[in-house]
């Protein structure tokens, strides 16, 4: 499956926490917000912008989204399949997949222990 393009207008919800996808997307220009909601509120958690990626932890563990983006401003990303990522594995080592799918792992615990 091949990447394709995704174009996002200002308050366009591109991932909402909670939910299982099989894609993350790169920035090619434009800006989000990342937020997480901690009761009734919402925290704002930081800001992707052009060249950054975004959803590749779920993307890497498939796991549920760990926090909600959207657009601040006009978007234009490039949306990656899971299966553009398993491609790859399969052309490579075996520890690589491990390596990549530990530090993911990794990095969604500490995430966990925040608090906001």
């Amino acid at each position: 499956m091949a990447a394709t393009k995704v174009m996002l207008s200002p308050n366009q919800i591109l991932l909402k926490e909670g939910d299982h996808s099989s894609n993350m997307y790169w920035v090619q220009s434009g800006q989000l917000v990342v937020t997480k909601k901690r009761g009734l509120e919402e925290v704002v958690l930081g800001h992707i912008y052009s060249g950054e990626l975004v959803g590749e932890i779920s993307f890497l563990d498939e796991e549920p989204r760990s926090a909600t983006v959207k657009a601040v401003t006009d978007c234009d990303l490039i949306q990656i399949p899971q299966e553009a990522i398993d491609g790859i594995f399969k052309t490579q080592p075996k520890w690589l997949e491990i390596l990549v799918k530990t530090l993911a792992e990794r990095l969604r615990k500490a995430n966990a222990r925040i608090k906001i």
